[in-house]
C-alpha cells in the first residue's frame, strides 16, 4: 500500500520521480508495439545469431558516444527482446562492459542509464557483471548501480555493502543538486533482503532522518523551473503555500495528502517517508538490538505518554525509536484528518483513500509495537468507522479498521460486533461487483482465520452472503475460497453449505438480474451485454418468484427450502452468460472440498442426510451447459465415500433408495448417480455390514431391480426409451446376482434371467442398438455371473466376502486364494463352457 500511495502522490504536480525500474510504461508500449526490435519477427522468436547482430548495432552507436534518440530507442528495443523470453538471454562480456560504461559515463542521458540499468538487470544474475560503486557520488547513478547490485544477488554480501554505502551517504550532507530521495527506493529493498544489515547506531540515525522528513518538510511550494529571459515575471516566481486537497491553505504540517504546483526536495523526501514508514517500523521493531529492560522502559515511558499530550518537547525526550512512533502516529492522524475533507481532483480522491488505508494500518502497527498509543488509536477509529459506514466510496478501508479491532478488541475491552455485523452483513450484499474490494475482503478474511474460527459466530453464520464474492468473482477467487471454506464447514451449517454449493451459478444468475434492475445499463455495463433479459427482470417482480429471490440473495444462513425448481425455470435464459459458465466450473471443485472437510467430522445422521440430500439434488440443478454431468460426476464419487463411512445408510435409507433406483427415467437423466447407487446397494445390502438387513429387504430391492433391467432390455418396436449404457446393464446383472447369492431362493430367477440375458444379447434388436464390443460385455458378464451361481457357496464367498477376505482384498491378488477359487469352479462348471463361445 505505501508503494501505491507513493505512486499515486508522484504524478500530482512538479516533477515525477522515477525509481529505477527500468524504462517507463509508456516507453516499453512503444517498444513492443514495434515488434521484434525492428528486426520483422517477435521478440521471443530472435535468435542468438540476430540478437548479436542487433548488438553490434549498439556497440557502433555506444563507441561513439552517439547517445540520442537512435541509441535509446535501439535500448528500448533491446530490452523488450531479454525481457520477453522466460529463458535467460546471453550478451557478450564486452558488450555487457560497453552497457556498464554507458551507465557510468557522466554525460550519458539519465534515459540512456536507466536503459543501461534495465537491460542488466534482465541478465542477471551474470558472472561478466563487475560493478564498482565506492567512487559514486551521484545518488541517482548510485540508485540505478545498486538496483543492478542486487539483482545479482548475496553472493558476496553485496546487498550488505549496499546498505552501509547508502547509509553512509544518508549520514552525510549531500552537494548542491544531490538528492537523498534515490537512495529510500534502495534502502527499502536492502533491509526486505537483508534484515540484519544495519547496526543499532545506523537505525537510530535513521529514525532520526525520517522524523525530520515526516514532520518538519516546508509548507511553502517548491520554486518552478522557469529558464528566465526579458519578459518573465519575478512576481511569478514567487512560491505559494501549500494546500489541502479541498483548496483550503494547510495550516499544519506537510504530508503526503498536501497539494502544491511544485514541490520541494524535503516535500518529496516526506512522501518517500511515509511510503517505507510501515516497512521502516516493522525493520525498526524488530532489530534484536534492545537491551533485556528496553521493554519494560518503553512501556513506562508510553505510560506517561498516553497521560501527556504528545507535543514536541515532550516527543523530543524520547529515543529516537519511540519518537519515530510518536511522529508515525501524529502524521496518521493528520492524514485521518484529511481525508475527511472533499477532494476537488478524482486523482485526489483516490489518493486520499490509499492513504487512509495506509494510515490505519499503520496505527494497528504502532498499537502491535506499543501498547500506549491504543486509548489514543482507538477513540479516533470509533469516529473513523462511523464516518465510514455511511460512504460506500471508501468501504476498502473498513477493512483495516476491522483488522484494528480484531486484533486490539480484547485487549482494550471493546465490543467490537457492530464493526462485524456492518462489515459481513452489507459489504458483500452492497458491493460484490466490485473485483478489488472482494479480493482484499476475502484476503482479510483468509488472514484471519485463526481468529474467526471459533470466536465470531457472525462470521460463520454469513456465508451466504460472502459467496456472493465467489460467484461473481469466481475465477479470481476459487483458490481463496478454497482456504476459508472448512471454517464455515460444521454440522449445523453442512446440509445449508452444500445446498448453497449447488446453487452458485443460480445464485450469480440472480446477482446479475439484481444488478439489471438496480442499475441501468448505461450507469454499470458490469454483465453480459448480449444478453436480454426481460422476461427474467419481469418475472423476478413477481410476489411468488420474488420470495425465491430474496431467499438466494440472503444475506446470513437460514436453513434451506424446497422447490428451487420454478426459479430454475424463470432464470434459464441466464444460463448461456459467461460469467454463469465460469461460476459453474469452480462448483465440482468446492463440492469434492466440502466432503473432504464434512466426513472428517460427519456421524451416521448426517452421513445419511447427505447422501437423501445428493439423491434429491441431483435432478434439481441449474442447467448450466457441462455443469449437470460434472457435479453428477462429482455426486457419485461422494455417495460412495459416505458409503463406505456408514454402510448401514443403504438399510437406513432404504425407502429413499428404493424410490430412485425405482424411477427409470433416472437412468438416462442421472446415469452416472443411478449406476453407483446401483453398485452401492450389491455391495453394502448385506447383513454383515448392518444386523438389520432382512432377507424381505433383499427381496424388495431384488425386484425393483429385476423389474427395473427387463423394462431397459426389452426392446420393442414400439419402445421409446433411449438405449441404456452397457455399464448400466452389467452393473444391474452384478447386483442382481450379488442380491440372490444372500438370499438363495432368488439364484433360480436370476440364473433364468441371465439365460436370456444371453439371448437378448444375440439377438438382432440388441445388435442393431449396441455395438459389438457393448453386446460382447454384456454377454460376458452374465455368462460369468451364471457360472458363478451354479455353485452358490462359491458365488458367496465371491461376491460377499467376509471382512477377513475383503479388508486385505484378496481378489485383487492374482496370486492368492480368491482367483484360485474362481479357477475351481471354472473347472467343475467346464462342461457349461461350451455357452462361452455362444
Amino acid at each position: 500500500m505505501g508503494l501505491r500511495v507513493f505512486r499515486l502522490v508522484s504524478g500530482r504536480g512538479g516533477r515525477v520521480f522515477k525509481p529505477a525500474t527500468g524504462c517507463s510504461p509508456r516507453e516499453r508500449r512503444a517498444s513492443s508495439a514495434k515488434r521484434g526490435a525492428g528486426l520483422g519477427i517477435a521478440p521471443r522468436e530472435i535468435q542468438d545469431q540476430e540478437l548479436k547482430k542487433f548488438c553490434l548495432r549498439i556497440t557502433g552507436l555506444l563507441q561513439k558516444e552517439d547517445l540520442g534518440n537512435e541509441t535509446i530507442d535501439c535500448l528500448q528495443r533491446l530490452f523488450l527482446i531479454v525481457s520477453a523470453t522466460k529463458y535467460y538471454r546471453k550478451l557478450e562480456k564486452k558488450f555487457v562492459e560497453l552497457l556498464l560504461s554507458a551507465m557510468y559515463f557522466p554525460k550519458s542521458p539519465e534515459q540512456v542509464q536507466v536503459l543501461c540499468a534495465a537491460i542488466l538487470r534482465e541478465i542477471s544474475p551474470s558472472e561478466d557483471l563487475t560493478l564498482f560503486y565506492d567512487h559514486i557520488q551521484n545518488t541517482k547513478l548510485l540508485s540505478l548501480m545498486s538496483s543492478v547490485l542486487l539483482a545479482q544477488g548475496n553472493k558476496r554480501d553485496e546487498v550488505r555493502d549496499v546498505g552501509l554505502r547508502v547509509t553512509k551517504i544518508l549520514e552525510s550532507r549531500q552537494p548542491e543538486g544531490q538528492s537523498l530521495r534515490y537512495l529510500l527506493p534502495v534502502l527499502s529493498k536492502v533491509i526486505t533482503l537483508s534484515p540484519k544489515v544495519l547496526k543499532e547506531d545506523q537505525i537510530n540515525l535513521l529514525n532520526k532522518r525520517l522524523i525530520d522528513w515526516l514532520r518538519y518538510a516546508s509548507i511553502q511550494q517548491g520554486v518552478a523551473q522557469i529558464s528566465g529571459g526579458f519578459f518573465s515575471n519575478p512576481r511569478a516566481r514567487q512560491p505559494g503555500p501549500i494546500t489541502e486537497v479541498d483548496g483550503a491553505v494547510a495550516t499544519d504540517f506537510f504530508t503526503v495528502l498536501s497539494v502544491g504546483q511544485h514541490y520541494t526536495e524535503d516535500q518529496w523526501l516526506n512522501m518517500q517517508a511515509f511510503s517505507m514508514l510501515r516497512k521502516w517500523l516493522l525493520y525498526s521493531g524488530n532489530d534484536g538490538t534492545e537491551t533485556p529492560d528496553s521493554d519494560d522502559k518503553s512501556e513506562l515511558e508510553g505510560s506517561i505518554m498516553s497521560m501527556v499530550s504528545a507535543t514536541s518537547t515532550s516527543s523530543r525526550l524520547l529515543p529516537p525509536k519511540e519518537r519515530l512512533r510518536e511522529n508515525a502516529f501524529e502524521y496518521c492522524q493528520r492524514l485521518i484528518e484529511q481525508s475527511n475533507r472533499r477532494a476537488l481532483k478524482k486523482p485526489d480522491c483516490e489518493l486520499q483513500k490509499a492513504c487512509l488505508v495506509e494510515a490505519v494500518i499503520i496505527l494497528d502497527l504502532l498499537c502491535r509495537q506499543d501498547s500506549s498509543f491504543m486509548y489514543r488509536t482507538l477513540s479516533c477509529l470509533k469516529t473513523l468507522h462511523g464516518r465510514l459506514c455511511g460512504d460506500l466510496a471508501y468501504v476498502q478501508a473498513l477493512l483495516p479498521v476491522a483488522q484494528f479491532f480484531l486484533n486490539h478488541s480484547e485487549a482494550a475491552a471493546v465490543d467490537s460486533e457492530a464493526v462485524y455485523q456492518h462489515l459481513f452483513t452489507n459489504i458483500p450484499s452492497e458491493l460484490f461487483y466490485n473485483s478489488m474490494l472482494a479480493f482484499e475482503f476475502i484476503q482479510f478474511c483468509r488472514d484471519n482465520i485463526h481468529f474467526f474460527n471459533g470466536n465470531l459466530s457472525i462470521f460463520k453464520s454469513s456465508f451466504p452472503n460472502l459467496f456472493k464474492f465467489l460467484a461473481w468473482n469466481s475465477a479470481s477467487l476459487i483458490s481463496e475460497f478454497v482456504d476459508i471454506l472448512p471454517v464455515f464447514i460444521d454440522a449445523s451449517t453442512a446440509i445449508e453449505m452444500l445446498h448453497v454449493l449447488l446453487d452458485l451459478p443460480c445464485l450469480t444468475a440472480a446477482l446479475d438480474l439484481y444488478l439489471r434492475s438496480s442499475f441501468p445499463t448505461a450507469e454499470k455495463p458490469l454483465w453480459d451485454p448480449s444478453l436480454k433479459p426481460t422476461s427474467c427482470l419481469d418475472g423476478v417482480r413477481d410476489p411468488y418468484h420474488q420470495a425465491l429471490f430474496q431467499y438466494l440473495l440472503r444475506p446470513k444462513a437460514k436453513g434451506f427450502i424446497k422447490g428451487l425448481a420454478p426459479l430454475h425455470e424463470l432464470l434459464k435464459p441466464m444460463a448461456g452468460c459467461a460469467r454463469v459458465i465460469q461460476c459453474a466450473e469452480t462448483v465440482p471443485i468446492l463440492i469434492q472440498l466440502f466432503f473432504t472437510v464434512v466426513t472428517e467430522f460427519a456421524d451416521g445422521t448426517l452421513i445419511n442426510q447427505l447422501a437423501v440430500l445428493l439423491l434429491g439434488r441431483s435432478g434439481l440443478l441449474f442447467d448450466v451447459p457441462q455443469f449437470k454431468a460434472a457435479v453428477h460426476r462429482e455426486m457419485s464419487s461422494q455417495l460412495l465415500v459416505l458409503c463406505k463411512l456408514h454402510p448401514s445408510l443403504v438399510v437406513e435409507l432404504s425407502k429413499e433408495l428404493l424410490e430412485f433406483t425405482g424411477t427409470i427415467r433416472n437412468i438416462h437423466s442421472k446415469e452416472n448417480i443411478f449406476t453407483h447407487v446401483v453398485w452401492a446397494i450389491g455391495e453394502y445390502l448385506s447383513v454383515l455390514y448392518d444386523r438389520r438387513c432382512t432377507v424381505e429387504l433383499i427381496n424388495k430391492f431384488f425386484e425393483t431391480l429385476e423389474a427395473l433391467l427387463f423394462e431397459i432390455t426389452q426392446f420393442r418396436p414400439s419402445a421409446t426409451l433411449p438405449k441404456c449404457c452397457p455399464r448400466v446393464i452389467t452393473v444391474l446383472m452384478t447386483t442382481l446376482t450379488k442380491l440372490a447369492s444372500r438370499s438363495q431362493d432368488l439364484i433360480p430367477r436370476v440364473s433364468l434371467f441371465l439365460s436370456k440375458m444371453r439371448s437378448f444379447a444375440q439377438s438382432p434388436a440388441m445388435t442393431s442398438v449396441y455395438s459389438e464390443e457393448d453386446t460382447e460385455t454384456i454377454l460376458t458378464r452374465a455368462t460369468e455371473l451364471m457360472n458363478l451361481l451354479k455353485m452358490p457357496s462359491v458365488a458367496q464367498f465371491v461376491l460377499t466376502p467376509s471382512v477377513e477376505v475383503s479388508n486385505p482384498r484378496y481378489h485383487l491378488d492374482t496370486n492368492t486364494s480368491l482367483p484360485l477359487a474362481l479357477q475351481m469352479a471354472s473347472r467343475l462348471v467346464e462342461k457349461e463352457a461350451s455357452l462361452l463361445s455362444w
